[in-house]
Order: structure tokens, then sequence, then C-alpha cells
């Protein structure tokens, strides 16, 4: 499992992400956002390489607030024709260099996020090391197993939609929405599976949403 550093990193994420979130199409803040940490989970990569993060931030920057999720990955090397993904480079106290991308990108993350729909892979707490994250809820009910690899990324006006070569689709929504009530959320009726999770809203109250989706046919 994943070890939680307790050291300084120069750039800090949420910099990055300030740059970084206005270049995308879902981002609907202004030009100079105000970013809050304020939920996530991580995934183990099983060659214990690549950092795999799940970062939900608030934004108040905007005519009203609006939470996003921003999947992210950290390597101590450049991913190969990965460079448009690139969110940015930071100095990790404890691991030196570290290039950070959007997740959605990289073959890492995906293939640990389809583990996880599909069961075979366990979400852990963002900021402590070994510990599982009881609050992230999956479900899968297709009879064939999840494709690890999916060939495209298309962004939308509210989410980032991945194609596997058998059309199986998996939709990462970028920015949330809170569901209805205290329980966890229904995923769509013709979704075969999903990945939900909590986080805290700008007034302090707590929400949950749906993270993802996956489609063996018919889009919602």
């Amino acid at each position: 499992m994943a070890v939680i550093h307790r050291t300084t990193v120069k750039p800090t994420k949420l910099e990055l992400l300030t740059a970084w979130l206005p270049t995308r199409p879902w981002y609907a803040g202004s030009p100079a956002p105000e970013l809050t940490k304020t939920g996530g989970f991580r995934l183990d990569d099983p060659n214990g390489e690549v950092g795999i993060e799940f970062m939900v931030v608030n934004d108040a920057s905007g005519p009203r607030p609006a939470t996003y999720l921003v999947p992210l990955t950290y390597r101590a090397a450049p991913l190969d024709g990965a460079e448009h993904a690139l969110v940015g480079t930071m100095e990790h106290g404890v691991l030196g260099p570290r290039w950070a991308y959007d997740g959605c990108h990289d073959p890492v993350l995906i293939a640990q996020l389809a583990a996880l729909i599909d069961g075979r892979a366990e979400p852990q707490a963002q900021s402590v090391s070994d510990t599982p994250d009881r609050e992230i809820t999956r479900s899968h009910t297709a009879p064939a197993p999840v494709p690890a690899a999916f060939t495209t990324a298309d962004d939308t006006a509210r989410a980032t939609e991945l194609t596997a070569g058998d059309g199986t689709l998996l939709r990462l929504h970028r920015v949330l929405t809170p569901a209805p009530g205290d329980g966890a959320p229904l995923p769509p009726t013709t979704a075969a599976g999903h990945v939900a999770g909590p986080w805290q809203q700008p007034d302090g109250s707590r929400a949950r949403g749906v993270f993802a989706v996956l489609h063996t046919g018919a889009r919602d």
C-alpha cells in the first residue's frame, strides 16, 4: 500500500491546479480559481511506482461555488506521449522531482479505476498510510470484467469520457453534483457500474455524489 509522506511539496498540488483548471473545457470558474481540497481517495499502483489520487476541490471564484473531481497521477519521470496531460512538475521533499498528470490520460490510473469498479482494488484513505477508505462505494453489475485499457479520452462540458475497444464507456464526472438525501447515491439506470464518495461542500455540510459511471451500451 502507498505510504503518505509528511513533507513539503513545491509548488503545492493546489497551486498546480490553480494554473491548470482554467484550461479545461469543463471548468466554469474565473481565470484565478480559489481552491480548497475537500475530499478524495487514493488507489495503489500494484508496481508501487505511480502515485494515484482522486482529489475533490471546491472553487469559490465563479458566480456560484463549484466542486470538481481531479484524478491525478504522480510519476518520478515523464510519461511518454502524455505531454498534453501534464498538470505540472513539483519537488517532493522525500521523493524528489515529480511529474503530475491528468489521470484520465494515464493508463495506470485507468487500469486501477477499472479494478476498483470490478471489485479487484480497494480504495485507500487520501491522507493516511495503509488505511482503506470505507466511505468510497462501488458497484459492477455487468457479467464481463471491466476492461483494463481505454483508448480515448474526450472532455465534455461536465465530464471526461473514455472508450474501450469493446465499446465500454467510462465517464468520470468532473463537475460533481450532490445526491439528494443522506444515503449513498444510485448510479443511472443504464450504468453497469459506478464509484461514489463524499466531500465537504463550501457551506461546511457533507455531500455524496457519483464520481464515475461505467456503461456497456446506451449512455445516460
